[in-house]
């Protein structure tokens, strides 16, 4: 972001809540299913890798186990490609031990229409089989084009269609935090 665009941004969260909000979640993940056994994290390129790691070295501290997390590229299964400049492809990596009878998460930063997840869902077909799969997001920020909706949310946050959320990790981008930036101060 450029300077002037930085001081029309709204931050969300900061560091500390994000921490707070991914430990929020390593737990719900834990509740629900129960403990640990079978689980596989995927993050989305490029935020829910490293979201995906954090949630897992989160489960490790509480559980005292090692969680596989691995990426899943959903670049070839987006329903936008011919609307959009290509992209290079992210590499997709599935954990020692696959998916197939695992309790897959998938985890990616914004949830916003939905499709996504849903190319991650296709993705997923052509890998394998998962027990059950389920979708944790750092932030959920309405306005869905289909009908899918995230298991665990670190949060809420409502915004208007001319608006975005910039998820910022200390892991991609040097800095840690969540803006949203309205239409035209981008």
């Amino acid at each position: 972001m450029g300077a002037n665009s930085r001081n029309s941004a709204r931050v969300v969260l900061e560091s500390s809540d994000i921490s707070r909000a991914l430990t929020r979640i390593a737990h719900e993940i834990l509740e629900n299913n129960k403990g640990s056994k079978n689980l596989v994290l995927l993050g989305i390129p490029s935020r829910g890798v490293p979201l995906a790691n954090r949630i897992a070295e989160k489960i490790s501290e509480f559980e005292k186990v090692n969680i596989p997390v691995g990426s899943l590229d959903i670049t070839m299964y987006r329903d936008d490609l011919r609307l959009k400049p290509p992209r290079a492809l992210a590499k997709t990596e599935i954990p020692e031990g696959g998916i197939d009878h695992k309790v897959v998460v998938l985890v990616d930063d914004v949830l916003f229409s939905g499709r996504t997840i849903r190319a991650a869902l296709d993705a997923l077909n052509d890998i394998g089989r998962p027990a059950m799969v389920q979708v944790a997001v750092l932030i959920d920020r309405g306005h869905r084009e289909l009908p899918i909706r995230a298991d665990y949310v670190g949060k809420n946050i409502p915004t208007s269609r001319n608006e975005s959320v910039q998820v910022l990790l200390a892991d991609t981008d040097n800095n840690e935090e969540i803006v949203t930036i309205s239409a035209g101060q981008q």
